[in-house]
């Protein structure tokens, strides 16, 4: 940018609590370097942005009013798609204004960026693959899905370049929509950390992450409630929006055990520190999407900075993670059993191992190259004829 030349202006859009979202944080860190950032969602001011339009947290981003309802059952997608509570509310904050690029993270966003946008290049950050997102619950399949395709297909010609989690994802789009992917993966920042020791031959388990229906916790505690007094499982978890409801059944399903402490969630900056008190970090997910059985979720880069050994159930990207860096095993399902199976096998001299692996994999597994990605896609978008992004090939119907 020339000296002196007036700072381009950027809207990114997340419905999300910003300030709780790892991946759009790092995404904002890269585009304060590039621009005045202007963001849109829940919760507080991010500290990278300039400005923030705060959405009340009540407000759903998808048509869950008995209108919207009754549109997205009769498949009046086009009408329906500004809808959301949410949208509308962005919509009503961000009337009149210009921005030089707006960025949509995940594709219920793409309809308002594109709007908002007046002409202005987008850039659509899908994070994964969004038509089944939660296509596991039934109401979201039957109703939201029709949606999400029909989203997908209307608005992802139309953006200027859009980025996703893994390959595998990016392929699904390729194929489906025939648009190209960059990958950004869900890695954080380098942490200046060491592996700790193990403690009188104790392995300290960790889980951190979203305390959400579906995320197979209870494995994780039935895994350690048949272990013995060897193994302790410490959870950080970010509670849903569902009024505490789930953290208190897992409350009671943990009991009195004293082996398993729940903790409130820390910042993201502050996570990889905190769990580097520890010696394993585990994650158990059943394969209910497409999104679950192609996972490269953010956790398995936050135990590699913490310099954890990891103990994941198979996944065909963490899989090729944790076998290449050697830094862990993996449990052959998802299951309590083999989870409990697969850490009571573990020697404390194996986990010393996997962790001193995790060390040398710290410096290649983190954000250096996903900020690159995001850097050089918004720079050639802030430059003069953005183009949309390239199609390998007509999409197929949905």
């Amino acid at each position: 940018m020339v000296d002196g030349a007036p700072r381009r202006r950027i809207l990114c859009i997340s419905f999300s609590d910003i300030t709780a979202d790892a991946r759009v944080l790092r995404q904002l860190d890269v585009l304060a370097e590039l621009g005045e950032v202007t963001t849109v969602g829940y919760g507080d001011r991010p500290d990278a942005a300039t400005e923030h339009l705060a959405i009340d947290p009540a407000l759903p981003s998808l048509p869950q009013t008995a209108a919207g309802v009754l549109l997205l059952a009769a498949r009046r997608f086009d009408r329906v798609e500004f809808e959301g509570p949410a949208v509308q509310a962005a919509l009503s904050m961000l009337g009149g204004r210009r921005f030089d690029v707006v960025v949509a993270n995940e594709a219920r966003a793409m309809a308002l960026a594109h709007r908002v946008a007046d002409g202005s290049p987008v850039l659509a950050d899908l994070h994964e693959w969004a038509p089944e997102e939660r296509a596991h619950v039934t109401s979201w399949r039957l109703l939201v899905r029709p949606f999400m395709f029909h989203q997908c297909a209307k608005y992802l010609p139309l953006m200027s370049a859009v980025t996703v989690v893994n390959g595998s994802i990016g392929e699904m789009y390729r194929e489906r929509f025939g648009v190209r992917c960059r990958v950004v993966r869900n890695a954080g920042p380098q942490h200046e950390l060491e592996p700790q020791p193990l403690l009188d031959g104790r392995i300290r388990l960790v889980h951190s992450g979203g305390a959400i229906p579906g995320r197979n916790l209870e494995a994780l505690i039935e895994a350690v409630r048949g272990l013995g007094a060897g193994h302790t499982l410490d959870l950080y978890l970010v509670p849903s929006r569902d009024g505490g409801r789930y953290l208190g059944k897992l409350r009671e399903l943990i009991g009195g055990d004293p082996r398993i402490t729940l903790h409130d969630p820390v910042r993201p900056q502050e996570l990889a520190p905190t769990l580097n008190a520890y010696d394993v970090g585990v994650f158990s997910l059943p394969p209910l999407t497409p999104n679950h059985r192609l996972m490269l979720p953010n956790k398995i880069f936050d135990f590699v900075q913490a310099r954890l050994a990891v103990v994941f159930n198979s996944a065909p990207e963490t899989d090729r993670l944790i076998t290449g860096h050697g830094f862990g095993t993996i449990a052959p399902d998802h299951t309590a059993a083999a989870m409990r199976d697969t850490l009571a096998a573990l020697t404390p001299e194996q986990v010393a191992g996997y962790k001193q692996a995790a060390h040398r994999a710290a410096a290649v597994l983190n954000s250096t190259e996903d900020a690159a990605v995001t850097r050089a896609a918004v720079t050639e978008l802030l430059g003069d004829g953005a183009q949309p992004v390239s199609r390998s090939e007509p999409p197929s119907s949905v």
